[in-house]
């Protein structure tokens, strides 16, 4: 056990510790808001709020780098393609009944299981392991990155394609509604005017 561990027990926390805990609740809050929320928009703003909170955790343990990677591509790619994918797709601002499918239940148990199965690896995998966090930045960026591009590429690859092919159907069902209210039947003849304004029967 390190030095860091035997200075101070769990009774007597550290400024750091606490403000871990209170981010950690926080972040905690804004995620159980992000999945109960009927209101899509809301969603993906609670969203960047739980990621924040994420990269700002990742900041008290002196993990610098993975804190700016989280937002950079969580908080400024990832939500921010969410939002597109929202707006092109035209779906509704307020509550939305289709964005409740019925299985709270299920979802709530599957996730709690997830959880238990996620906190009970990492307890047992760092057991022993303190991090001294009044020392240097744990982890440099060149073993960060040479980590990262050498075990990691393919599954980073592999989500660049599947946000891209997200997107690329967010447009495609954005165009097809379009082409299906244009053509659809009972459309009025003043709605089918040409796109530069002539009206070839009135100048007749």
């Amino acid at each position: 056990m390190s030095l860091a561990a035997e200075s101070h027990g769990f009774l007597s926390p550290t400024g750091v510790e606490i403000a871990f805990l209170l981010v950690g609740l926080v972040t905690f809050g804004a995620a159980i808001v992000t999945v109960t929320t009927r209101q899509l928009v809301h969603a993906a703003l609670w969203l960047v709020v739980t990621l924040g909170g994420l990269a700002v955790e990742y900041l008290l343990l002196t993990a610098e780098f993975i804190a700016w990677v989280q937002v950079l591509i969580y908080v400024g790619s990832v939500v921010v393609l969410l939002l597109f994918g929202l707006m092109l797709t035209r779906a509704p601002i307020g509550r939305s009944p289709d964005a409740d499918s019925g299985n709270r239940w299920a979802a709530l148990t599957v996730a709690l299981a997830a959880a238990a199965a996620l906190v009970w690896v990492v307890v047992d995998a760092f057991r022993t392991t303190w991090i001294d966090l009044n020392g240097p930045a744990a982890g440099s960026t060149e073993a960060t990155g040479a980590s990262l591009f050498q075990n990691w590429v393919l599954p980073f690859e592999a989500l660049s394609v599947l946000l891209l092919a997200a997107l690329v159907g967010a447009i495609v069902l954005s165009r097809k509604a379009k082409a299906d209210a244009a053509t659809a039947p009972g459309t009025a003849p003043a709605d089918r005017i040409p796109a530069d304004g002539s009206d070839k029967e009135g100048a007749r």
